[in-house]
C-alpha cells in the first residue's frame, strides 16, 4: 500500500475518533419545529411543469458527497453554488447526494439547486445540525412516484439514514437508494444487512448509491458484493478529491446492467468537496 493511501486511511480514522469525542455526552439542540430524529422532509417537483422526455434504457446516474457545501477542507463558508456547478457538469439523469445541508434560515440550497436544474427532489434528514438539517437527497429528471426512508442509526454516536425514491419507467419502477454509511466497521456491516433485507432492494431494478466509507475489503463490502452487482467492479478512487486514493463513493446495482463507471475529476470538482462525484452509465431492463 502506498504512503498516500495510508495517509488517507489515517485521515478517515482521525475523523472517526474526532466525531466520537465531539458527540459523546453532547446532544445538539433541535430548532423549534425541527425533528431531532431521522425523517423524510422534502418531496418536490420543479415549479415549471414540463413534459419530461421518456426514460431511455441507457441513462446516466451519479453519487456525490457535497461535504455540507463547504469545499475541500470543510472549514470554508458554505457555498452551494460551487458544488451545484459540479453537479451541472455531470449531465446525470439521477443523482444521489450525501452530507446535504438545508439551512434553518434563508433559501434552501437543495431546493434552489433542484429548481435550477429542473429536477425533482427528495430529502431525508439524518440529524439536526446547528446550521440546519443534514442528510441525503435524490435528484431525478423524471417524476418521483413515491419515497421511503430507512433509519440506519445503529450507533448512539452516528445517526445514519437511507432515502429511497421510486421512479416509474416504461417497463416498471426503478428504485434509487441514496445513503451514507458509518465509519465503524461493525456498524457499517449492520447497516448493509438492513439495506439488503429491505423490500425496496429486493423488488425489482435497484440502484444503491452513496458514500459507503469502505476503503478496504470488510464484512460490509463483501455483503454488498454478494447481495448486489459489484463483485469484480473496479470502483474509481474518489477521496480525497485533490488526490484520490480511496474508492469510498460507489454505485451498486440489481436488476440493471452497469455499463461503465468513473470519477468526475474536473478542476471544479477537485475544489468543491473532499469527495469527487462518481458517475455511471446503466442499462435498464426491456
Amino acid at each position: 500500500m502506498s504512503a498516500v493511501s495510508t495517509s488517507a486511511e489515517r485521515k478517515l480514522e482521525r475523523r472517526r475518533k474526532v466525531r466520537t469525542r465531539k458527540t459523546k455526552g453532547r446532544k445538539a439542540e433541535p430548532k423549534p419545529g425541527h425533528l431531532d430524529t431521522p425523517h423524510l422532509c422534502l418531496l418536490r417537483a420543479p415549479s415549471v411543469s414540463t413534459q419530461p422526455r421518456p426514460m431511455k434504457r441507457l441513462i446516466t446516474v451519479a453519487t456525490y458527497n457535497v461535504h455540507r457545501w463547504t469545499g475541500l477542507n470543510g472549514r470554508g463558508s458554505s457555498d452551494p453554488a460551487r458544488a451545484g456547478f459540479v453537479i451541472s457538469e455531470l449531465g446525470a439523469d439521477v443523482i444521489a447526494l450525501q452530507e446535504v445541508m438545508r439551512s434553518h434560515a434563508g433559501d434552501d440550497p437543495l431546493e434552489t439547486l433542484a429548481e435550477a436544474l429542473g429536477m425533482h427532489v427528495t430529502f431525508a434528514a439524518t440529524r439536526v445540525h446547528k446550521k440546519g438539517e443534514l442528510g441525503n437527497a435524490i435528484l431525478s429528471r423524471w417524476p418521483i412516484g413515491s419515497v421511503s426512508m430507512l433509519d440506519l442509526s445503529f450507533s448512539r454516536i452516528e445517526k445514519r439514514v437511507a432515502v429511497s425514491a421510486q421512479i416509474p419507467f416504461e417497463s416498471g419502477v426503478l428504485d434509487v437508494v441514496s445513503t451514507h454509511l458509518a465509519l465503524a466497521d461493525r456498524t457499517r456491516h449492520r447497516q448493509v444487512r438492513a439495506l439488503l433485507e429491505h423490500p425496496k432492494l429486493q423488488s425489482g431494478p435497484t440502484l444503491l448509491l452513496g458514500d459507503m466509507n469502505s476503503w478496504r475489503k470488510c464484512p460490509a463490502t463483501r455483503a454488498l458484493e454478494k447481495g448486489m452487482v459489484g463483485n469484480g467492479t473496479e470502483f474509481p478512487m474518489s477521496f480525497p478529491s485533490a488526490r484520490p486514493v480511496l474508492a469510498l463513493d460507489r454505485i451498486y446495482t440489481s436488476g440493471v446492467k452497469l455499463v461503465g463507471i468513473a470519477a468526475h475529476d474536473s478542476p471544479a470538482a477537485q475544489r468543491a468537496s473532499d469527495h469527487l462525484p462518481v458517475v455511471a452509465r446503466i442499462r435498464l431492463p426491456a
